[in-house]
């Protein structure tokens, strides 16, 4: 008789942009825990063919699509953050797209809890599909240096996603644990073993 696989609960990991939750984010997976990151949710429901995207296409004009029919990311980010509303009719839209790839992806998990990480944890609601959550902190001059190193945009438009995200307090509200990613790469890898470690005792993401 085959013994049942014990349902993993589910860890919300979030963080501000810069802040480092996509390199923790790996780390955890190299320790094996399942993960689904809701950014890649968030690319598989705009692909060429999906309803998602003819719908985007509909309502901003075929300026926001590449030649090859793929979604132009950097034409919809610009729209989406110089007019509000369009950002909210996006949100709209997408994320009950992206909870219905999420849920489906937790679902076959088979560590004894799985991650879900994602920028926007908090403000679009996804932190109810979780049992815990972990914010990656750091100050936000960290996050603007880290982040206009590693892209290609301007200092208005890294301000422009702090504000489209929600603030450093709400994050830090909603946690249950809290890592300040502010020294090196050796550092934030020691931090997430020592969590790991710890949410291995748990059951459903309690003591």
């Amino acid at each position: 008789m085959t013994t049942p696989v014990a349902t993993p609960w589910i860890l919300g990991l979030t963080g501000g942009i810069g802040s480092g939750k996509s390199a923790a984010a790996e780390h955890f997976t190299r320790l094996g825990v399942d993960l689904i990151d809701a950014d890649h949710a968030a690319r598989w429901v705009v692909e060429p063919g999906r309803p998602a995207l003819a719908r985007i296409a509909e309502h901003f004009g075929s300026a926001v699509l590449q030649a090859d029919g793929q979604l132009d990311r950097a034409a919809l980010r610009t729209l989406i953050f110089e007019v509000p509303e369009e950002r909210l009719w996006l949100e709209g839209l997408l994320h009950p797209l992206i909870a219905e790839e999420i849920r489906d992806h937790l679902a076959r998990a088979r560590s004894p809890y799985a991650i879900l990480v994602s920028p926007l944890l908090i403000e679009s609601g996804q932190y109810r599909m979780t049992q815990r959550i972990l914010v990656i902190d750091v100050p936000q001059s960290l996050q603007i240096q880290r982040t206009l190193q590693r892209d290609s945009i301007s200092e208005q438009q890294v301000q422009a996603i702090l504000k489209a995200q929600s603030s450093r307090e709400d994050r830090l509200n909603h946690a249950d644990d809290v890592l300040v990613n502010d020294q090196d790469l050796a550092w934030l890898h020691g931090e997430v073993e020592r969590l790991h470690h710890f949410y291995l005792t748990l059951r459903g993401g309690r003591s």
